[in-house]
C-alpha cells in the first residue's frame, strides 16, 4: 500500500498492518525460481512468531522494484525484463532461471509480505549483508529521540511508496524572518503575498528504506508559512547505511539486543537532528545562505528552467509544471524557481517524484543564479 500526504496515525497502521505480515529470508539461488511472472521459494523454513507460523516457501508476486532488483542482482537489462513480464512471461521465467542457475550457491536477502493463504508480495532481493532497519522501528526510534528533546514539532505530512517512508517534520516555534529569500514571491495555491508572511520554520525530512533503496537520513527542512514549500538543506544531512554482516541461510531473526543497540542508534540521530536543525542560529545561518543567491534576478524564464530542467534530469512534464508555478508565483528571481520546484513538488501524486523535485530545488535556485 501506499500513501501520499498522510497523518502520522495513518502511516503507523500501516506499517504495522506490514509488519505483521514480514518475511524475510536468506536464500540460495537454487532454492528461488521464476514461475510465470511470479518468484517460487523451495523448500524455505517457516516463520514462527507468537502469532502462529507463516509459511515462507510459496509464490510471490514482485513489484516493479522488486523487478529492478532482479535485474540488477542478475545482470539483466531492467527494461527488457520489464518488457518480458508484461508481453512474454515465459522468457522472463526463462532469463531469471537461466542467470540463478548459472550461479546456484549466491545468496540473496528475500523481502517480501506474507499472502495469508494467497500469493505474497515480494518486496526486494538484497545483498544477504543488507542490515535491515525496518520503517516501523525506525519511526518509533526517531519519535522517541524527538519526544526526548522535549521540543513540540508538527508531522507536516508522511508519505510511503514501494522504495521509501517519507516524514516531514516541522517546528513553528523555531522561526526566523526571511524577507530577502520571499521577495516579490506570492503563494502559487492562495495568493497570499510573501512579504505579510516572511516567516521559514524549522524542521526536517525523515528517510527510510526497508528495500535497497538509501540509508536511513534525517535532512533538515525549512518550510514557508506562505505556502508550506519545504526546502531541504542535503549538504547537512545525517545518514546511517543499511550495511552489516554476512547472514546465513533461512528466516532473518534479530536478537533483542542487536535491535535495541540499532534503534538506539536512530534514537540518537533524531535527537541529534532536533539539537543541530531546530535551532533559530542554524534556521538564520541557512536562511542568509540561501538568500544572496536568491534575489538575483531571472531575465527569460523560460530559457532559464529550460536550462534548469536539463541540467537537473526533469521530465517535459515537470519542466512545463514549474513554468506555471514560476509564473502564479510572480517572483522572477533564482528564489522564485527554487519556490517554483518546491510547490511544484507539492502537487505531484508521485511521492518519489516529488521528493527528487524538491530535494534538487536549492540547486535549481544555484544554476538559475549563475545565468
Amino acid at each position: 500500500m501506499t500513501l501520499r500526504n498522510a497523518t502520522l496515525d495513518d502511516l503507523v497502521d500501516v506499517l504495522r498492518a506490514q509488519h505483521a505480515r514480514k518475511i524475510d529470508v536468506i536464500v540460495p539461488a537454487e532454492r528461488l525460481r521464476a514461475v510465470g511472472t511470479h518468484l517460487e521459494l523451495i523448500g524455505t523454513e517457516p516463520l514462527v512468531t507468537k502469532d502462529g507460523v507463516t509459511a515462507t516457501a510459496g509464490r510471490y508476486l514482485p513489484t516493479a522494484h522488486c523487478d529492478q532488483d532482479i535485474a540488477t542482482k542478475l545482470g539483466i537489462p531492467a527494461q527488457y525484463l520489464r518488457r518480458t513480464r508484461e508481453e512474454q512471461p515465459r522468457l522472463y521465467e526463462a532469463n531469471i532461471n537461466g542467470w540463478l542457475q548459472a550461479d546456484p550457491r549466491r545468496r540473496f536477502l528475500f523481502r517480501a509480505l506474507a499472502g495469508n493463504g494467497r500469493t505474497g508480495v515480494g518486496r526486494a532481493l538484497l545483498s544477504n549483508s543488507y542490515k535491515i532497519v525496518d520503517n516501523l522501528d525506525v519511526l518509533m526510534a526517531a519519535l522517541a529521540g524527538i519526544t526526548d528533546s522535549g521540543v513540540a514539532v508538527q508531522i507536516d505530512g508522511a508519505d510511503l511508496t514501494e522504495r521509501r517512508m517519507f516524514l516531514r517534520v516541522a517546528c513553528e516555534q523555531i522561526q526566523a524572518y526571511a524577507p530577502d529569500l520571499v521577495t516579490g514571491y506570492r503563494s502559487p495555491f492562495s495568493g497570499a503575498d510573501a512579504a505579510a508572511h516572511p516567516v521559514v520554520f524549522a524542521g526536517f525530512l525523515l528517510a527510510n528504506s526497508e528495500t535497497g533503496d538509501g540509508a536511513f537520513t534525517i535532512t533538515p527542512r525549512l518550510t514557508l508559512q506562505v505556502c508550506r514549500n519545504g526546502m531541504t538543506i542535503n549538504r547537512d544531512v545525517l545518514r546511517e547505511v543499511h550495511l552489516g554482516g554476512r547472514m546465513d541461510d533461512g528466516i532473518v531473526r534479530w536478537s533483542p539486543d542487536t535491535l535495541a543497540k540499532s534503534m538506539a542508534l536512530v534514537t540518537a540521530r533524531a535527537r541529534d537532528a532536533v539539537r543541530t536543525f531546530l535551532d533559530v542560529d542554524y534556521v538564520r545561518a541557512k536562511i542568509a545562505e540561501l538568500s544572496r543567491q536568491a534575489r538575483v534576478e531571472v531575465a527569460e524564464p523560460d530559457q532559464t528552467i529550460a536550462f534548469v530542467a536539463t541540467k537537473l534530469s526533469f521530465t517535459k512534464d515537470q519542466q512545463q509544471l514549474i513554468l506555471q508555478h514560476f509564473i502564479k508565483g510572480g517572483a522572477l528571481t533564482a528564489g522564485g524557481v527554487m519556490h517554483a520546484v518546491t510547490s511544484a513538488a507539492q502537487v505531484l501524486d508521485d511521492a518519489e517524484k516529488a521528493f527528487e523535485l524538491e530535494s534538487r530545488a536549492v540547486q535549481a535556485m544555484h544554476l538559475a543564479a549563475a545565468l
